[in-house]
């Protein structure tokens, strides 16, 4: 089970996949979901339950699916070893903008039902296929090209990007791990337009919106 909390997001759970087992809410006539059953509580009680420090007004106890299917995909993202809960949540939102329905993560890449990753996606996990698996494995009966992200690569404005592929975004410390980046066929990376060298690298997820939106204004 995991938890989802805000009305805004619960109200978009019954047109999803998920399943609700318990809902809990300060004031249940403002989420006006007719088919599930309400639990009214106080405030305090919210503020004992929820992952917030400041929650506003519901939470739903939700079942986690027993399986997900790999989808077949134009472009899909693939994280390799992302650590950060928000850095995740940030991912599966740009996706979400970008329409990208799928997000192959490897097994340690952080949880995808972590309370910080949900509340960081704003509702985005609702609409993007992640999936968890061996992506060394999966990357290897991969039939489309594979493009890598890295502080040494081909220059995003000047890269044609195919049809159909996916891009590797890896861990916030050491990037992609060499395992990974031999299956990978071009290496892509932001240029630094800036003359000062005290700022090393780009945040995971900024870098993913950056290359996304270049991605997106050749597509």
């Amino acid at each position: 089970m995991f938890l989802v909390e805000g009305n805004k997001i619960i109200k978009e759970l019954p047109n999803s996949g998920y399943t609700i087992s318990d809902l809990y809410s300060t004031a249940p006539e403002l989420l006006d979901l007719d088919e599930t059953s309400i639990q009214k509580i106080l405030p305090a009680e919210l503020r004992k339950i929820s992952f917030l420090q400041n929650p506003k007004d519901s939470v739903a106890v939700c079942a986690i699916p027993a399986e997900t299917k790999v989808l077949e995909t134009n472009i899909q993202i693939v994280l390799d070893g992302i650590q950060d809960p928000g850095n995740l949540g940030t991912i599966i939102r740009l996706a979400d903008w970008f329409g990208i329905e799928q997000i192959i993560c490897s097994q340690d890449t952080v949880d995808l039902y972590n309370p910080k990753v949900i509340q960081a996606t704003m509702g985005s996990f609702l609409r993007v296929n992640v999936v968890y698996l061996d992506i060394e494995d999966y990357l290897k009966k991969y039939q489309h090209p594979i493009l890598g992200t890295d502080m040494d690569g081909d220059n995003i404005y000047k890269t044609d990007f195919p049809e159909k592929f996916s891009i590797i975004f890896g861990n916030e410390g050491n990037g992609i791990r060499p395992s990974t980046e031999s299956l990978v066929n071009q290496m892509i990376t932001i240029p630094r337009f800036g003359k000062h060298q005290s700022t090393e690298s780009l945040n995971v997820s900024m870098s993913a919106g950056i290359i996304l939106g270049e991605i997106f204004s050749k597509h």
